[in-house]
């Protein structure tokens, strides 16, 4: 299993950040040009989880957001159209 790490300088506060990141409601391709509002499918979230499918122009991943560490958020892919084989 393949693990990547991303780091970003920002001037928005941690709360921001997360707040944004895990914001799955209309507009959320403002932010993410490759999370086109119409592909975006919410299939279960909770106060500090979520299970999304997301994508656009054809490509797709399933994720589960895991934001319950204060320090970092975690995104695992549960399928995709992309990663995998």
């Amino acid at each position: 299993m393949s693990t990547i790490h991303l780091k970003a300088t920002t001037t928005s506060s941690p709360e921001q950040f997360v707040a944004g990141l895990t914001d799955f409601g209309p507009g959320r391709q403002k932010l993410f040009p490759n999370s086109a509002d119409g592909n975006l499918k919410v299939h279960d979230q909770g106060d500090r989880t979520a299970d999304v499918t997301e994508g656009s122009g054809g490509i797709w991943e399933r994720l589960h957001y895991d934001w319950s560490d204060p320090n970092r958020v975690v995104l695992k892919t549960t399928d995709s159209n992309t990663w995998g084989g």
